[in-house]
């Protein structure tokens, strides 16, 4: 289990960073005026300022600070930010609860022999490259479970990811610290009707691309792609948390149940 994280100071430390979108980067002015401009690294909090996709690129270039992050709406999508408001943004802070992610780690194998590594927070994804469709292998805990699947693509999907692109394609959306993971194809011709699988979170998943040259395969985690792969492995970090915080009204594990009943 993750030690709780300590109190904020009464008067935290506060670096803003904001996409370039232009009412985020006038949010970004407006609050650095009234609360200050601090580096990242010296701050004690991270208030991000834009949607979703801006709170991911946060999350994957200072992550490894360990420093708690708190978003505000400024795009288009923002299920893992709040809203925004300038004037009593301490006192959210001060009652803000966390949401401690555990992020997923790709390996990817390429045709030319790299390996590249990656971190995923939502998931981690394979699409086809071209009209015809991928054929993958799937492995798990390094026993073959699936010995061919004709598709676009599979993917494994975080339970903060699971309301993103894993549920676009049908797949399950998965409750905060359930310590499970979706296994998810993305339009599959054969088996025919496999729906996927759930997941223990430390379980290691690896994809193996069966016909590479005539049937390439990227893969991609979260945003970063790797194209040409022939092999990719995932698995939970072992070392590796960030913690969100959200308003205690409308809190991550609140959005994500209240996805599920949604007509």
């Amino acid at each position: 289990m993750t030690p709780p994280r300590p109190p904020l100071p009464d008067a935290p430390a506060i670096a803003f960073l904001a996409s370039k979108a232009e009412g985020a980067q006038l949010a970004l002015a407006e609050l650095e005026r009234a609360y200050g401009r601090v580096a990242p690294e010296d701050a004690d909090v991270l208030v991000a300022l834009g949607g979703d996709g801006f709170m991911l690129q946060v999350l994957h270039r200072h992550g490894a600070l360990g420093k708690p992050v708190y978003g505000m709406k400024h795009g288009g999508v923002g299920f893992l930010m709040n809203h925004y408001q300038r004037d009593t943004l301490v006192e959210r802070l001060h009652g803000a609860e966390p949401a401690v992610l555990r992020p997923l780690e790709m390996l990817a194998q390429t045709e030319s022999g790299t390996s590249t590594g990656s971190l995923a927070y939502n998931e981690v994804s394979l699409l086809r490259q071209t009209r015809q469709a991928a054929h993958i292998g799937i492995d798990l805990n390094g026993k073959p479970r699936l010995d061919e699947l004709i598709c676009d693509g599979v993917m494994v999907a975080t339970p903060a990811g699971s309301t993103a692109y894993n549920y676009s394609a049908h797949g399950p959306i998965l409750p905060l610290g359930s310590s499970v993971v979706a296994l998810t194809p993305i339009a599959a011709f054969r088996p025919r009707r496999w729906r996927g699988a759930l997941l223990k979170s430390v379980t290691e998943v690896r994809f193996r691309v069966l016909d590479p040259y005539k049937r390439p395969v990227s893969a991609t985690a979260d945003s970063h792609e790797v194209r040409d792969v022939v092999e990719v492995t995932i698995r939970e970090s072992h070392d590796r948390t960030v913690t969100l915080l959200f308003d205690p009204e409308h809190n991550l594990e609140e959005r994500i149940m209240a996805e599920q009943f949604i007509a």
